[in-house]
């Protein structure tokens, strides 16, 4: 069985996270999508939170996709989970930077799980969750980000 991990902070989840959901479950026979606890981030939702608003949002996937919290370090929850591929989410030249060091890294704690990079489709390359977030409190409409579950959970915790 080809198990995959998406990790992320998924606060909130958006429509470019979905969007990388949907294609990488074509790509393995069981996806778990990895909501890091990542606190140093001053998360505007609990860890608990984003693991339920993910739940709710890929619920549709069935059993073939799991959401699993996590706060050890990647590889090592990866190592837990049998994942043998990592799937990552690309949008712009300075994500890749970013993901090509962590890949390097994640490669020399374990080469046996392989990094998978999909690209945001070009509707969803400008979503990013620290963008919804200051637009809602900024009072944008973030409808077009976000499904309007999550949009309606973003805006309650802004402007409440």
């Amino acid at each position: 069985m080809r198990i995959g991990l998406y990790p992320g902070t998924f606060d909130p989840i958006t429509n470019g996270h979905l969007d990388i959901i949907k294609r990488a479950v074509k790509l393995v026979d069981r996806l778990v999508i990895g909501v890091a606890q990542n606190d140093d981030k001053g998360p505007l939702f609990t860890t608990a939170e984003r693991v339920e608003m993910v739940r709710a949002e890929v619920a549709v996937f069935g059993e073939q996709v799991e959401v699993r919290p996590f706060s050890s370090l990647l590889m090592h929850f990866a190592e837990e989970l049998d994942a043998t591929v990592i799937v990552r989410g690309l949008r712009a030249v300075a994500d890749f930077e970013y993901e090509f060091q962590m890949t390097a890294m994640n490669q020399r704690l374990n080469a046996d799980i392989e990094t998978v990079f999909l690209m945001a489709d070009p509707r969803h390359q400008a979503i990013a969750s620290r963008l919804v977030k200051e637009i809602a409190r900024l009072d944008g409409n973030i409808a077009s980000f976000v499904s309007p579950a999550v949009s309606a959970a973003v805006l309650a915790r802004v402007k409440g």
